[in-house]
């Protein structure tokens, strides 16, 4: 089977990872597929590693705060196959005290990716070489992006203009 296009990634994927995938879709010429996390290591590897498939860059890394539902947070995974020219997201969701495995050793770009996750929403990575904030202060209480966030922070700072920098 030779991949065209997005019709042809889906029927080829689902028959090759049909008890990995949850659900798969194509939507405003996009495709997302969803896993179970704990799948998450085997599907990249088959996708960045199948001959058919050659999604070999990684794009982004994208975290998701859903306060209401079951599963409260969501990872999307952006991939490009440069010699199909075609992209592809992988979903997966979690509840909010679960470790994620990390990618980096199959791309190791998620590295900054994923730290940024991390800092952003507090998702923590298994096995991760280096799982340290990358955006703010090291010694910064909460991760901004999550909804239960206060809008104003949990610290007012103020600047001097006349000595040129901030204070608590």
């Amino acid at each position: 089977m030779i991949i065209k296009n997005l019709k042809d990634l889906e029927k080829f994927i689902n028959s090759e990872l049909a008890s990995k995938i949850q659900k798969s879709v194509i939507e405003n010429n996009e495709f997302l597929i969803e896993v179970n996390e704990s799948d998450l290591i085997d599907v990249v590897r088959f996708l960045k590693s199948n001959e058919k498939c050659k999604f070999r860059q990684l794009i982004d890394i994208v975290g998701v705060d859903y306060p209401e539902h079951e599963k409260r947070f969501e990872l999307v995974y952006l991939f490009l196959s440069h010699e199909n020219n075609i992209r592809i997201k992988l979903s997966i969701k979690f509840q909010s005290d679960q470790n994620i495995d990390s990618i980096t050793k199959i791309f190791p770009s998620a590295n900054w990716m994923e730290r940024e996750v991390f800092d952003m929403y507090g998702i923590k990575f298994k096995n991760h070489p280096d799982l340290r904030r990358i955006l703010t202060d090291y010694g910064f209480k909460g991760h901004p992006l999550r909804k239960d966030f206060p809008l104003t922070g949990f610290n007012e700072v103020r600047y001097s203009e006349k000595e040129k920098k901030s204070y608590l």
